[in-house]
Order: structure tokens, then C-alpha cells, then sequence
């Protein structure tokens, strides 16, 4: 028999809050940063150097892994962790975020999305049953109910039904890994139901009524804007239950973290802290760089001396030189050091809960990136 799901509430500083989760294969410290590995890689990053950096847990997708390699060969290959050799926990995204970002080649009814597949154009079919099947294939230690994540803007009307949709099919999902699911494995519902108060309030309401050991919060950072976001949040995170973990999907910067965890989030993924290095931004304590300007050539004081990160130690004049160049060491070097920043705000961001400080940790953080974030 494996470890069992948990979550524990370790300390708390206003709505912010500190804890551990523990899965199947290992504890998870919260507030938590996910890397994205979408196609079973952090893009342009080794698993260990993503272990080494900090993470406790990075996510996979459904959606793409379904299509390619396909999760049955996966499973038949010893399963995600195995085949992308990464020890620590998984949480897989179900899909949902592509039936709207790929609206276009989709097509929802109350069975089932498919999909017309982007790599090739054949049929690809996601049905509540299907994207918990495909999770559980995988392996996958945290996993996510099937829903239709709300685009911005919507009216209240569209809001109401892509709402009504998704909790029917977070029934159906549960339903599903109640027979498919293996021991230690955990399932999350999604809050939907856009920026209208009284949508969020029966979202979170129904899918507690339901029943899940973790609450994630979709439909956010489409568009939006920051302060509509926390203001989302302020009228969700009161009808969740304290006592289990809430994931904001899709977030973000680094404010936007520290916004949303100030108001009672415990888990994160974002793409940005890759694709920013692809580009040739990095994070840093001083703020956010962008290596592809001028004034970086002759730069010669390293990346950001109060990293821990190796990688953060290059020079950026090299930096920019690589970044100029094209050269794949510099995507290698700035994704690393980019993952790894992510990682120690969220240790600083424990810290500052612990401490009962988070409120100027969060003013900090401000000074140092509102400027920077208005240059890149």
C-alpha cells in the first residue's frame, strides 16, 4: 500500500499559508512552483538539474502526451516518471486548457471534445473518462478533472453553461478515477466560472459537494488583467476548503505568485520561466532582464550574483552573446537559471510566512521588479 494523499497547513500569515503535501513519491512544499514539462520535458533542462534547482513536483499534459508518444506506449514503457526519469511527484494537466486554446480545431458536446490533432489532423477524442484513463496511464501522482477552460472575455450566460458543463464533468471524471486510479494517486476539481462572483461561489460549491482532496482555479490569467485576477481570487479561495490544497493553473510572474499566495494559494505552474529563457529573459533578484539589449555586451558582472544557481553565475556579456548568436546554451543557461529563481522565491515566499514578513517580502519583490517589468 503507498503513501496516501495528504495535505497539512503548517503555518499561516493573513491568508497566506505554508504546508506539506504528501503523495506516493514525496512530500511537496507548499507555497509550490511546477515546471512545465508539456511533452515529457522542462524544455532545454535535464530532470536532474530541475531536482537540483529545487522543484518537488513538475507537470505533464495530457492532451500532447495522448497524442505523442501516446499514453498507452507510455505505460508500456514503466510509466511518465520512468520514461522522463523523474523520481518526485506529477501533476498532469487533463486537457482542459486545450479545449480552449485550440478552439479552433476542437469541437464540445456534453459526451466529449474532440479534436482535430495539430500534428496531423486526425480525430483525437477526450472524454471525462478518456483524460483520466490517459493520467492514470501515465502514472500521474496528481491529476485533473476534465473541464472547459472559460475564455475572457465571456458574457455571463457563456460563463454559466461552459460552467454547468465542466461540473458535470467533474462528476463523471471522479467517477472515473474511483475505478481507474491507483493507490496514492489524487484527483483535483477546477473552479470555473469566470470573473462573476456568484459563478465562482457555485462552482467551488459544487465541486466541494462533490468531493476532491485539492482544488485547482482555472480560467484565470486568459487576459484578464492582474487585479481582475486577484479580485477572482479574493471571491473564490473563502469557499474552498482550508485543509485541502488550492492550485492556481497557469501562473505566472513573479508578483502575480506573490499576489495570489497572499490570498490563499498553494500551488503554481507556469511556462514562463522556459519560454523567457528561450527568449533570452531572465529573472533575477534585481529583476527581470532582457540579455538580447545592448547594454548587456560589455556587462561582465554575472547573471544575478544572489542566485545559488550555477547558471546564474555566467556573465552577462556572455549571456548576450549567446542570446545574439543563437546558440542553444544560452535557452540551457537561462531556463536553468530561470527555474531555479522560481524555486528560491518560493523557499524565500515559505520563509516570510514562517516568519510572519510575507507582506514586506511581497513590498520587496515589488520595488525590485515594477521597474525592470515596465524595460522588458
Amino acid at each position: 500500500m503507498t503513501a496516501p494523499f495528504s495535505f497539512v497547513v503548517s503555518v499561516t500569515d493573513g491568508n497566506a499559508r505554508t504546508g506539506i503535501i504528501e503523495t506516493q513519491r514525496g512530500r511537496i512544499r507548499t507555497p509550490a512552483f511546477m515546471p512545465v514539462g508539456t511533452q515529457a520535458t522542462v524544455k532545454a533542462m535535464f530532470t536532474e538539474d530541475v531536482a537540483a534547482a529545487g522543484a518537488d513536483i513538475l507537470l505533464g499534459n495530457t492532451y500532447h502526451l495522448m497524442l505523442r508518444p501516446g499514453a498507452e506506449r507510455i505505460a508500456k514503457l514503466g510509466g511518465l516518471h520512468s520514461f522522463m526519469r523523474w523520481d518526485k511527484p506529477i501533476l498532469t494537466d487533463s486537457g482542459g486548457y486545450q479545449v480552449m486554446s485550440l478552439a479552433k480545431i476542437r469541437k464540445i458536446t456534453e459526451e466529449a471534445v474532440t479534436f482535430h490533432s495539430h500534428l496531423d489532423g486526425t480525430a483525437a477524442v477526450l472524454t471525462p473518462e478518456r483524460a483520466v484513463e490517459v493520467q492514470c496511464l501515465l502514472g500521474a501522482d496528481i491529476q485533473m478533472v476534465l473541464d472547459e477552460c472559460t475564455p475572457f472575455p465571456c458574457s455571463r450566460e457563456e460563463a454559466r453553461v461552459s460552467l454547468d458543463l465542466s461540473m458535470r464533468w467533474a462528476e463523471r471524471s471522479k467517477m472515473a478515477f474511483e475505478t481507474m486510479s491507483a493507490d496514492g494517486q489524487a484527483l483535483f476539481g477546477i473552479v470555473q466560472g469566470s470573473v462573476y462572483p456568484d459563478l465562482r461561489e457555485d462552482s467551488a460549491k459544487t465541486l466541494v459537494g462533490i468531493g476532491f482532496p485539492g482544488y485547482a482555479i482555472g480560467g484565470l490569467a486568459v487576459g484578464e488583467g492582474q487585479r481582475v485576477m486577484f479580485d477572482t481570487l479574493e471571491m473564490t479561495t473563502p469557499h474552498l476548503p482550508e485543509d485541502k490544497p488550492r492550485y492556481l493553473m497557469g501562473v505566472g510572474t513573479p508578483l502575480d505568485i506573490l499576489g495570489a499566495v497572499s490570498r490563499g494559494v498553494d500551488m503554481f505552474d507556469c511556462v514562463m520561466p522556459t519560454r523567457s529563457g528561450r527568449h533570452g529573459q531572465a529573472f533575477t533578484w534585481g529583476g527581470r532582464l532582457n540579455l538580447r539589449n545592448a547594454q548587456y555586451a560589455e556587462d561582465n558582472s554575472p547573471l544575478d550574483a544572489q542566485s545559488a544557481c550555477a547558471a546564474a553565475q555566467y556573465s552577462r556579456a556572455y549571456l548576450h552573446h549567446l542570446v545574439k548568436t543563437g546558440e542553444i546554451l544560452g535557452a540551457m543557461l537561462l531556463s536553468y537559471a530561470n527555474v531555479q529563481f522560481y524555486q528560491e522565491l518560493m523557499a524565500r515566499t515559505r520563509d516570510a510566512i514562517a516568519n510572519s514578513t510575507l507582506a514586506e517580502f511581497v513590498d520587496e519583490m515589488h520595488c525590485r521588479y515594477a521597474q525592470s517589468e515596465r524595460d522588458v
